[in-house]
């Protein structure tokens, strides 16, 4: 069982930054994929970043690409994500979540991630 807490959310203005942190129990961390996923007022939940335990298999979705990088401290069971550039368009509740067995799941789909967060607030004003 894997525990994850989210950090880091608030208020920023449009063209602004933050960073998301994830902080995970347990002593396999470093074997998770771990992804992040954000959920905006009356839509579904979207894929936004994922990385794989050796941090150098990198994706991210399309609308993100160029302004938010992710990347894990595995000595501190911890996963980032820098947001740069942001837009009223990435107010979200972002999740963190993590992914056993990679090597043979898919990556974008929340369906195929295992353990959660609870999710933490990013607001993007204009």
């Amino acid at each position: 069982q894997v525990q994850l807490v989210e950090s880091g959310g608030g208020l920023v203005q449009a063209g602004g930054s933050l960073r998301l942190s994830c902080a995970a129990s347990g002593r396999t961390f470093s074997s998770y994929c771990m992804g992040w996923f954000r959920q905006a007022p009356g839509k579904e939940r979207e894929f936004v970043a994922a990385l794989r335990p050796n941090s150098v298999s990198q994706y991210y979705a399309d609308s993100v690409k160029g302004r938010f990088t992710i990347s894990r401290d595995n000595a501190k069971n911890t996963v980032y994500l820098e947001m740069n550039s942001l837009k009223p368009e990435d107010t979200a509740v972002y999740y963190c979540a993590a992914q056993q067995n990679w090597w043979i799941r898919g990556t974008y789909s929340l369906r195929e991630y295992d353990y959660w967060g609870q999710g933490t607030q990013v607001t993007v004003s204009s």
